[in-house]
């Protein structure tokens, strides 16, 4: 596989690594990440160096910088505000890129001891007003202020889907949202609550539930 192909598979991977949420995908993905980085490390550092090129630095495309993900960072927030903090040193505000969008944020922090960073959030839990947003670098961590579009306040920085709202197709079918329910307890559960849910599913089915309660007042 060429430089170039791991490249596009280490951006994409980080793409998707910025995306995942549970913990087993993250690491699962941050492992891949370290491999093709490996690679593509060793695939540059044995191949030959190219001829030199009037026009070098100019050809160079910016979709082929490459970031380091910053995925661990700290909140807080008020009622009008969301404050997050990323703690990165030696950080020039000059060189400090900043996208802010009704529904996400990305942040690039390019040229830190060589390194570019990137801090982004896909979809945010709720809507921010992108002209009031705003990056300060300060010493040791840079401050990430988020003005949000209505006042109130959040669960969590990312968006997550309300897994407990029926739909109006399951409001006519109660056992529907029940059913989806213990569908996401079994899903999210270790193994006793999956013998459990199991159990339950099997006597629903069977009709046990029914009989059991027909001699309760």
């Amino acid at each position: 596989m060429s430089a170039d192909e791991l490249r596009l598979d280490l951006e994409e991977l980080r793409r998707l690594e910025s995306l995942a949420t549970r913990p087993r995908v993250l690491s699962l993905l941050s492992n891949e990440i370290r491999s093709v980085d490996a690679k593509l490390a060793a695939r540059t550092a044995t191949a030959p160096a190219p001829a030199p090129a009037p026009q070098a630095v100019a050809a160079v495309a910016p979709a082929g910088v490459n970031y380091v993900t910053l995925g661990t960072f700290s909140w807080d927030q008020d009622n009008e505000k969301i404050t997050v903090y990323v703690f990165l040193e030696d950080v020039d505000q000059e060189k400090v890129e900043t996208t802010f969008k009704p529904m996400s944020v990305d942040i690039k922090i390019h040229d830190v001891k060589g390194k570019n960073y990137r801090c982004a959030i896909p979809k945010l839990n709720k809507e921010i007003v992108p002209e009031k947003c705003k990056v300060v670098v300060k010493p040791k961590k840079i401050v990430i202020t988020l003005c949000k579009a209505s006042k109130g306040s959040w669960l969590d920085l990312h968006y997550k889907e309300d897994k407990f709202k029926p739909s109006t197709a399951k409001d006519k079918d109660p056992m529907a949202g029940i059913m989806d329910l213990m569908k996401g307890m079994y899903e999210e559960g270790d193994d006793n609550m999956r013998r459990t849910i199991a159990k339950a599913w099997t006597d629903a089915r069977s009709g046990k539930t029914a009989d059991s309660a027909k001699g309760l007042p």
